[in-house]
């Protein structure tokens, strides 16, 4: 039996000293480097609005990504339980962010709306383990607001991607 109890690290790094640390609000950049040894690093920064990187990613589309990529591993796990095949599966999430007064903040929703291609198995049924997912998700079950979803579902196979070009001899 795994165990019960998991943890996990992130090595968040600050990149954005510009030579003046913070002695200003405008004088340091956000920028920042998700680290964990053996994988790639994940370029951050805040967004555009509050002086950030926008080409970085920012902690609230990682949030939302978070959310998006826990519900489409669960989904996918239920869907190889179910006998349900995905050859293909998108998701085009959106998170609602609202700001307070004093400047604080904090997501009110995001709504998941993963598009989903399936070669084997009911398109009812996959459509439904949406929800079975949404119980299982980690993520999802430790945030505060709501988290809504909007699947597609499209039976048959993708279509094959076209043939190479005849080389010239």
């Amino acid at each position: 039996m795994p165990e019960r109890t998991h943890r996990y690290t992130a090595h968040v790094e600050w990149t954005g000293n510009t030579g003046r640390g913070t002695a200003e609000y405008t004088a340091y950049s956000r920028n920042f480097l998700i680290r964990d040894a053996g994988k790639p690093e994940i370029p951050g920064s805040s967004v555009p609005l509050w002086h950030g990187d926008g080409t970085r990613y920012n902690p609230d589309e990682l949030l939302v990504a978070a959310l998006a990529s826990c519900h489409m591993l669960w989904y996918l796990h239920l869907c190889a339980d179910s006998g349900i095949v995905v050859t293909e599966y998108s998701d085009d999430a959106e998170g609602t962010l609202e700001l307070a007064p004093d400047g604080g903040g904090r997501f009110t929703s995001v709504t998941l709306r993963p598009r989903v291609r399936i070669a084997a198995g009911d398109p009812e049924r996959a459509t439904e383990l949406h929800q079975r997912a949404r119980e299982k998700c980690f993520v999802a079950n430790s945030v505060n607001f709501p988290v809504h979803h909007e699947p597609v579902t499209l039976p048959g196979a993708s279509p094959s991607p076209p043939a190479p070009a005849p080389t010239a001899k």
